[in-house]
């Protein structure tokens, strides 16, 4: 497949697309973020360096803790109900705009508890923001609450019950993410076991900034149906051998892992051996606005750092689908449109 060619971005734009792993907070562009000061009639000059240094920087942080200040940054700019609901619908603007047909958004519940805000009234104003964009843009959204796992149990347990509190309206999962190292798997079987109990999926961030221990824990100890990242499961042959045993979902961020200093070029990311160990591989975009990515382009840098074949595009669609919490039905329904549309486009 040539990978130069408008061919290759014409054939990616036209296939459906699944997103699994997108926070919401990590979305918000630049515009946004003005739009969100300029409302506030807030001084903007902080906006605007912040802004700045991220381009400046090609959207590259020296290190992890790096990175997550600069979530902190845009999280504080969402202050009230409202600027969530921006911030949902201009994702959602987003993703229909590359052709994503279904997407699971991660909406970190556990800042929000940490901000003391209204986590009831900022899920109110972003599940109704979802009803009203949905099918205006073609598209369907579900929700998953996060938990930051370095804040520990007892604050995990309240995301849950706010999950399990919301299941009915669109959140479909509970999950974990944050510093491995400070918030082990070791620490949340009881949250996970809650989550199941009130009729969540659940999926864990893991082998992001850990090792290959933290993705089996995941798997072993808290049962995650879904592992977000799982960049260092290649170390261990025996954590694939798990992740393939079990059919485990891996959730492949290939710009993340290199703006956040995990990888040093994109070519290093292990995501063709990935592929060749028959896992369940899907692709997305992690924190587009803060790496300077979207979901196209993830599959763009991915056909020219591999030399991706037009099936294989395909075939990581397909996996997203069928990774994703819809109903069987459903996730069979999106994979024959992928496979459908995918060729007609070949024929």
């Amino acid at each position: 497949m040539d990978s130069s060619g408008t061919a290759t971005d014409s054939f990616i734009h036209n296939l459906p697309k699944v997103e699994l792993h997108v926070h919401l907070e990590g979305s918000v562009q630049p515009a946004t973020l003005r739009e969100l000061v300029a409302r506030r009639g807030s001084p903007p000059s902080d906006v605007e360096q912040w802004i700045s240094t991220r381009q400046t920087s090609g959207y590259r942080y020296a290190t992890f803790m790096e990175f997550v200040e600069a979530f902190k940054f845009v999280a504080t700019l969402l202050a009230t109900p409202h600027d969530y609901a921006l911030a949902a619908t201009r994702l959602m603007e987003q993703l229909a705009s590359q052709n994503v047909r279904y997407a699971e958004i991660t909406l970190s519940a556990g800042v929000i508890l940490w901000k003391k805000q209204s986590l009831d009234a900022i899920a109110e104003a972003v599940l109704e923001a979802t009803r009203a964009s949905a099918g205006r843009l073609n598209l369907r959204v579900r929700w998953i609450f996060d938990a930051v796992r370095q804040f520990g149990l007892d604050h995990a347990l309240q995301v849950v019950d706010w999950a399990g509190r919301y299941r009915p309206h669109g959140v479909v999962a509970f999950g974990i993410g944050g510093d491995e190292a400070r918030g082990q798997a070791e620490l949340f079987p009881e949250a996970f076991r809650r989550a199941r109990d009130l009729g969540l999926h659940t999926l864990a961030h893991a082998g992001e900034t850990a090792g290959p221990q933290s993705v089996r824990q995941a798997v072993e100890l808290l049962q995650a149906e879904r592992i977000g990242h799982g960049l260092t499961a290649i170390q261990d042959p025996t954590v694939i051998a798990l992740l393939r045993e079990r059919a485990i979902p891996v959730e492949v961020c290939l710009t993340s892992n290199v703006a956040t200093g995990l990888l040093k070029r994109l070519e290093d990311h292990p995501l063709p051996r990935l592929l060749q160990e028959n896992l369940l591989v899907s692709l997305h975009s992690d924190d587009p606005a803060l790496f300077g990515t979207c979901l196209e382009d993830e599959f763009a840098r991915a056909t020219r750092a591999f030399s991706l074949s037009a099936p294989q595009l395909v075939s990581l669609c397909r996996n997203a689908a069928h990774a994703s919490f819809l109903p069987s039905e459903e996730r069979e329904s999106l994979a024959a449109e992928i496979d459908a549309v995918s060729s007609a486009i070949l024929a």
